[in-house]
């Protein structure tokens, strides 16, 4: 990723050295090669294989709509403030382009040469239609003229028709026609946008008995683009996509209604400026530079694709019935024993804290919990936060709306800015307003990204309050691909902090510590940068010392430093990081200490976990928290102390401790930014943590 040959020591350099940081955004490319090396290996079962490369492939989308956005604009402000890792914003933009043509390169001979052919083997194949018989062709042409040709509206480009406006994430053709006049053979351009309206891949009528053939949505209108313009000569037409600024943009000044404000700027989504352009290869130089120039991009916004653009629409055949043998076998999420045939889950807190690990445990007592509250008549009160939900039919939301109509005080902050599920987000909040919920939405420049739900119920020896923390959102759809922990609790102090969590999200408290909690903005920063620091003292002091970490995410450079000081102490660190990891591993006199590893597999590694040993008393903390700047700073995270000692045991040996033992599926950084993937030893068992985790619940 970053190839810095040699790195200094730290008698040599500060801790804030840019050598010291990798490129938040390389990182980031290089997690998303993780996902693509998913796709490559063979292992995987076929259809898997396919859907991590329409994971890739979507996840680069968000990228350039987010990330590279980002960049741009501190380009267009000329700022000139270079990142943690040495770079202006120009070198960044430069570093991407060069370092993802190499991924892209990769995807395409995998999916051209590899993937496809191997589906035809087994009865999935993308045909061209000029390769079909006539019979074929005919029977593709009624499906143009009918369903097809009627949605299609060809658009010129010329001094009377400007060039026109390309939406987001569309697919388009760029066609090159000839005209015959007068003075001899005049050349025009125009644009044909592909119908998202209509399926991607077009399945072909009278194909061999137990296959199924589709053709492009793409190919059939440019095979049949002389229908669009009769009178000219269609020389040749390209696919192209354009890729747009989609991150919401709020001004102080508008967000005095969040929820106008939100659904303004999802209308401007579609119209931002536009971050890269994708062009089918052999696509001649001067029409590329023509697109270019009409989207005011350069070249290092272009990317040459040899093959499908717009991977999203793999889950097409990723999702295709009867083909199940080419998927993973399914699995039931197991019912944790203390909760099996139990009416009463209230009960069940009383008796202890209970963990979750999803999804190998069901997320159905999490609406198991809320539906009782919905119906309990001791139930006085439900609060609740709500960042992404599974759509229309969400049981955690319903139950809050028949909650509502029970008559319970029910709140509900809902975060309108959960980034591509604004307009989900807006539905649900008039929903709920309608049935006499509280409804907040937050604050104009800071998510709500804690994941709480409070039950207050009235009980024979007074008030007690049940809580719900969560380090994945309330959606049981995601609950089955994420890796989740859920802690039920009715600890008096965690209760209490969570009624301060809410009284500070729905009204005007300003509380500025919590007894147990830690909470972003307000205690986070401090307290995790103590907690790491306390570990450097017990190491200094001759005390067991250690910290244990499992996160999505690490880019904020005071934590790393805090985690360098802590290494330069003797502290023992290992870091299970999915994603982004901008510190550097393994430096002398740096990070020698410091082991960082991923994992990615058949389930997106969702969970936060932080155990740290001090000095032989350990503690463990749950929460919704990356270490990274806006998850400190400009969002309100919770992260949860364990204080269950039974709960606190299965978070840190039953489940990190198998995860960081893992080298099937986990990879390890290298000083230089890049990953080695673990292989077991002759010796040694391999160990595939997700795939245990599947056993044991199986075995339940």
């Amino acid at each position: 990723m970053i190839s810095e040959s040699a790195v200094p020591q730290a008698a040599e350099r500060p801790l804030d050295d840019a050598v010291l940081f990798f490129s938040r955004e390389l990182s980031w490319l290089e997690f998303n090669d993780r996902v693509l090396e998913e796709a490559l290996d063979e292992r995987n079962p076929l259809l898997e294989r396919l859907k991590f490369v329409s994971i890739f492939g979507t996840n680069l989308d968000e990228f350039f709509m987010i990330r590279v956005a980002a960049i741009k604009q501190q380009i267009d402000a000329q700022i000139v403030r270079r990142s943690d890792d040495g770079r202006m914003p120009l070198e960044q933009l430069a570093a991407i382009s060069a370092r993802l043509r190499s991924s892209l390169a990769k995807q395409m001979r995998l999916l051209n040469h590899d993937l496809w052919p191997a589906l035809g083997k087994h009865g999935i194949e993308l045909k061209r239609v000029a390769e079909l018989d006539s019979d074929k062709q005919a029977s593709l042409e009624r499906t143009f003229d009918d369903r097809v040709f009627p949605v299609l509206t060809p658009l010129a480009v010329d001094a009377g028709h400007p060039f026109p406006y390309i939406s987001n994430l569309s697919l388009s053709l760029a066609v090159e026609l000839e005209e015959m006049t007068r003075d001899g053979v005049k050349l025009h351009f125009a644009r044909v946008k592909i119908p998202q309206t209509l399926p991607r891949f077009v399945p072909v009528e009278g194909a061999p008995s137990g296959r199924q053939w589709f053709v492009l949505l793409e190919d059939l209108i440019a095979h049949h683009l002389d229908a669009l313009f009769p009178g000219m000569h269609v020389r040749e037409s390209y696919v192209f996509r354009v890729t747009r600024d989609a991150d919401l943009d709020l001004q102080e000044d508008e967000a005095d209604d969040l929820l106008r404000a939100i659904e303004s700027e999802l209308q401007k989504r579609r119209f931002g400026e536009p971050v890269r352009l994708e062009i089918e290869r052999g696509m001649p130089e001067y029409l590329r530079d023509f697109l270019l120039k009409a989207l005011d991009l350069s070249e290092l916004d272009c990317f040459e694709i040899d093959g499908l653009m717009g991977l999203a629409d793999l889950f097409a055949i990723v999702n295709l019935p009867d083909f199940e043998r080419l998927h993973d076998q399914p699995f039931t999420s197991a019912i944790p024993t203390r909760l099996i045939g139990v009416t009463d889950i209230f009960a069940t807190i009383r008796e202890g804290d209970l963990v979750l690990h999803h999804p190998y445990e069901s997320f159905d007592p999490v609406v198991q919990f809320v539906r009782q509250a919905a119906e309990d008549e001791r139930v006085l009160a439900i609060k609740a936060t709500l960042y992404r939900t599974s759509g229309k039919n969400s049981p955690i939301v319903r139950a809050l709306l028949e909650a509502a109509e029970n008559e319970k005080q029910v709140a509900v902050l809902i975060e309108l800015k959960a980034r591509f599920d604004e307009e989900n987000n807006i539905e649900w909040a008039r929903r709920l307003e309608r049935a006499g919920v509280h409804v907040v939405y937050g604050f104009p420049h800071m998510k709500t990204h804690a994941k709480v739900i409070l039950v207050v119920r009235e009980e024979e020896d007074g008030i007690r309050r049940y809580v719900h923390f969560g380090t994945g959102n309330y959606n049981e759809k995601t609950a089955r691909l994420y890796t989740d922990l859920s802690l039920f609790t009715c600890r008096p102090e965690l209760g209490s902090d969570a009624s301060q969590l809410f009284n500070s999200l729905t009204g005007f408290s300003r509380i500025s510590d919590y007894e147990d909690l830690l909470v972003a903005p307000v205690t986070l920063r401090r307290e995790m940068e103590a907690l790491i620091d306390r570990e450097a003292e017990h190491a200094r002091a001759g005390r067991p010392s250690g910290i244990r970490a499992k996160l999505n995410a690490i880019t904020d450079a005071a934590m790393i430093r805090a985690f360098y000081r802590a290494s330069q102490a003797g502290v023992p660190i290992d870091v299970l990081v999915r994603g982004m990891c901008a510190m550097r591993p393994a430096v002398p006199a740096v990070s020698e200490t410091i082991r960082v590893r991923s994992i990615v597999g058949r389930f997106l590694e969702h969970s936060r976990i932080f155990v740290f040993t001090n000095g032989g008393d350990r503690e463990v903390y749950i929460g919704s928290a990356d270490l990274m700047g806006r998850n400190l700073d400009r969002r309100v995270e919770t992260m949860i102390p364990v204080l269950d000692p039974l709960a606190a045991e299965t978070i840190d040996r039953e489940i990190l401790s198998v995860l960081l033992a893992d080298n099937v599926k986990s990879r390890e950084l290298q000083p230089d930014g890049s990953y080695r993937r673990l292989v077991p030893a002759a010796d040694e068992l391999p160990i595939d943590a997700q795939r245990i985790f599947l056993a044991q619940a199986q075995a339940l």
